[in-house]
């Protein structure tokens, strides 16, 4: 977008550019949202910037009015694979929490200078700057989200000392720790547990159909799923942690409420990108929805389920033998073979509503799980091999890998191919282009879409093409694929049988 088209986007109060980009006013000091109510500012006056930090470092404060820092976060993180993309994924993980600068750099295969250097240019702030801001973002949930004591909210959010976190607030919000918590709109009962109960903003529509995805590939004692909820424990860098979130579509605002039933504190501020990824509440659904409208055989389903989603991964090793297991077998099938393979998991935790267990470990499953896995030899020995690959750090990829060099990782590995590979940079980056033609679900969406909009306007002839590439809706296929699998599951349900036919005389 250009100047003049955020500044008609700021005048319209735009909703949907929240988190985008950030508007700085000369004449007031504070930056805003888009939709931030106040007046208008006149355009001379008006600086944009592509991230809070870099409003941040200029010299601006956050408006008290609009809360710039409890918005979505920005959609280009997924869409651009350059590098900025790439440190802003791994900088939401809590990479510079963990490991600081130079861990972030070597990750991304640069010299902490470099880094700077690019970052700066590209986001207007470097990479201190862009954690520094993520922290602020935390901090301000927690502090509006829970009863939890300053120290704690400082130490969850990623700082390094309570001084640090009480200049931070002071410079960012320009009030104290404690006036921010005052600004809660609604402020909940302490609650009689230790859990942490959060609200996840995102951008309207939200279709809850990804709870149904990830219901449906649950793996007992480790994830729950229902048509409007899912849970699930995971291990994080410092500990093991478990969470629920639960979708109300009859509320007034229709929130997600995130429940964090454990965790270390330290591990917090990567639990909460993770569950962002894995349900892509920063997506710009209105977009993305306008761009596959374009095309006559997925319009009809994108009005009827707007704002679908694509499902991320908590996990990205986990992903990848979920990934190789369910290749050319059904979702029913490899759910099975995945709750057999978990048993090879050492870890059990006290069972709190079903799940007791953890994923196994790639170590785990590269000793113990090539007696628990069925099917195929060399399936089997595929995935043993690259969980040994894994656990022995030969092969390392996550959120901060590009689909180009994550292809090049994976695809040299046995029984990996482009399906595999392709599905995992759906899920693990988020990459937002990845259409599989092959996908035997995808052909079937495809059969299942052209006849139900043949029943519907029987006057109209869609495109010939037995199985197209979609690439008019380019950059937003992996969204197609995910209206095709469900066309696909709805299509494939099994529906009532019918009565037997009586006939009112005896047949001859």
């Amino acid at each position: 977008m250009d100047f003049w088209q955020r500044y008609r986007a700021i005048d319209a109060r735009d909703t949907r550019f929240d988190g985008q980009f950030y508007t700085a006013v000369r004449t007031t000091g504070i930056y805003c949202r888009p939709s931030c109510p106040a007046r208008t500012p006149k355009a001379e006056n008006v600086t944009f910037y592509e991230t809070s930090a870099a409003a941040h470092d200029a010299g601006y404060r956050a408006c008290k009015r609009c809360l710039p820092e409890a918005v979505p976060g920005t959609p280009a993180w997924n869409l651009r694979s350059d590098i900025a993309g790439r440190a802003m994924r791994l900088i939401n993980d809590g990479v510079i929490n963990r490991d600081g600068v130079e861990g972030l750099a070597s990750r991304l295969g640069y010299s902490s200078r470099q880094l700077n250097r690019i970052l700066s240019h590209e986001l207007g702030a470097g990479p201190l700057s862009l954690a520094r801001a993520s922290r602020a973002q935390t901090a301000r949930t927690l502090l509006v989200s829970t009863q939890m004591k300053l120290a704690d909210v400082a130490f969850a959010a990623g700082f390094s000392s309570v001084r640090q976190f009480n200049e931070t607030i002071g410079e960012v919000f320009g009030m104290t720790p404690t006036a921010l918590r005052g600004t809660a709109r609604h402020h909940r009962a302490p609650a009689a547990t230790t859990a942490l109960t959060l609200n996840l903003p995102y951008r309207e529509p939200f279709d809850p159909g990804i709870f149904d995805f990830l219901a449906v590939r649950s793996i007992p004692g480790i994830e729950a799923g229902t048509a409007s909820s899912y849970a699930r424990t995971l291990r994080l860098p410092h500990a093991d942690a478990r969470f629920s979130v639960e979708y109300d579509a009859g509320a007034p605002c229709r929130p997600l409420v995130l429940t964090i039933g454990a965790v270390d504190l330290r591990d917090l501020p990567s639990l909460l990108s993770r569950v962002r990824r894995l349900l892509d509440l920063d997506a710009d659904p209105v977009a993305i929805d306008s761009a596959l409208e374009a095309d006559p055989r997925l319009a009809p389903a994108v009005r009827a389920f707007p704002g679908m989603r694509m499902p991320g991964a908590v996990d990205p090793q986990e992903l990848l033998v979920r990934a190789m297991i369910g290749q050319q077998i059904t979702v029913a099938a490899a759910r099975t073979a995945l709750t057999q393979l978990s048993a090879c998991g050492s870890e059990s935790l006290a069972p709190v509503d079903g799940l007791h267990r953890l994923f196994p470990t790639a170590a785990q499953i590269a000793d113990a799980g090539y007696g628990l896995l069925r099917g195929p030899q060399r399936r089997i020995d595929s995935v043993r091999s690259a969980a040994g690959a894994m656990a022995a750090g030969d092969l390392d990829f996550g959120y901060g890998d590009d689909l180009a060099g994550l292809h090049s990782k994976l695809l040299p590995l046995p029984g990996v191919g482009p399906w595999t590979a392709g599905y995992v940079a759906m899920r693990v980056i988020g990459a937002p282009d990845v259409f599989l033609p092959n996908d035997a679900a995808v052909r079937n969406g495809i059969r299942a879409l052209d006849a139900g909009n043949a029943r519907a306007e029987p006057g109209v002839r869609l495109p010939g093409r037995r199985t197209p590439d979609f690439a008019e809706v380019s950059p937003w296929r992996s969204y197609a694929t995910m209206h095709l699998w469900r066309a696909a599951a709805v299509h494939a349900r099994p529906k009532a049988r019918p009565a037997p036919f009586v006939p009112a005389e005896p047949a001859i």
